[in-house]
């Protein structure tokens, strides 16, 4: 993608990370398990969330994420003090993950997709597509714009998806002309843990847990064509959550995954690697780097590809 004015725009808007990668409201309070202090809250129970549910508090003015010369996503912006009472803070655990922020890896992601459609790669007309932790979900909606037939966005809150996810599905997929083909059966949106999420979204055969002696060669499951998420990976302790949501929701045999994330979250534990670690030991997964982003704004950042064996 071309380094266009209005796409620097966008992504600075978004924190431009140093050690530590992200600013607690209470450093000394939050630990995800480690070191001292109290753990976080039990988090919300899953729910769906209606189209019809958009927030007054969604933002009245759209900033442009140009993709590329053809296309470009438009965005909103809202304050986490707005919508959490919460001020200038990208996480705290329990009550807000971080999905008001434009993150880098979004982006990264959508970059990525875009490259794999136009080299012949990835098809997206048709499928069925989940973007797990959306915040403003630009990789779902970029699915939606390249003809995905099912779009199912979830984040943890339930606020997020009302004051940034539904306003920008709208304001890109239900547009007033002949190519706003996106309908209100053609997209989803889901609040809530990882741990309780399959619960409510489109799985596969959700009372098999697809481990490592789990996968026959004769069975098929029904699920979504295509997960993708973006900076889902920074806390340690949730990807376990993550992993078992994204083997019980992906279709099998023919599902892929893409993940973009940075390489190590300081401070919180997470990252790419600790997650294809985890991959590894499981042995259900096979795994592909698509893309390596060191633009000296953050840590590393990358870009993977995942399926079943």
């Amino acid at each position: 993608m071309e380094n266009t004015e209005a796409a620097k725009n966008t992504t600075t808007s978004a924190p431009t990370f140093a050690s530590p990668l992200f600013s607690f409201s209470n450093p000394g309070s939050s630990s995800f398990g480690f070191g001292s202090g109290a753990p976080p809250p039990p988090p919300p129970p899953a729910v769906e969330v209606q189209l019809s549910e958009e927030s007054p508090v969604a933002s009245a003015s759209l900033e442009p994420v140009v993709v590329d010369d053809s296309l470009t996503i438009y965005k909103g912006r809202v304050s986490t003090s707005d919508v959490f009472g919460v001020k200038d803070s990208d996480l705290v655990p329990g009550k807000y993950e971080g999905g008001l922020k434009l993150w880098e890896g979004s982006l990264d992601l959508v970059n990525t997709l875009n490259s794999d459609i136009k080299e012949g790669r990835l098809l997206l007309e048709g499928k069925h597509v989940l973007e797990l932790g959306c915040g403003h979900g630009l990789p779902g909606i970029f699915a939606g714009l390249k003809g995905a037939g099912l779009i199912h966005f979830q984040d943890f809150n339930a606020e997020v998806l009302k004051c940034l996810t539904i306003p920008n599905v709208k304001v890109n997929l239900f547009k007033e002309s002949p190519e706003g083909t996106c309908t209100s059966r053609s997209v989803g949106f889901f609040a809530g843990d990882w741990s309780e999420m399959d619960k409510l979204l489109l799985c596969g055969d959700a009372e098999q847990d697809k481990t490592t002696s789990g996968v026959t060669e004769d069975k098929t499951y029904n699920g979504y064509d295509i997960i993708l998420m973006a900076e889902t990976v920074y806390a340690l302790s949730s990807l376990p959550n993550l992993y078992r949501l994204i083997k019980k929701c992906l279709r099998y045999p023919g599902g892929v995954v893409y993940m973009a994330g940075k390489k190590h979250y300081f401070g919180v534990g997470g990252g790419t690697r600790p997650f294809l670690r985890l991959i590894e030991e499981d042995g259900t997964m096979q795994t592909e780097r698509l893309n390596d982003v060191a633009d000296g704004s953050s840590n590393v950042r990358e870009v993977w590809k995942f399926s079943f064996k």
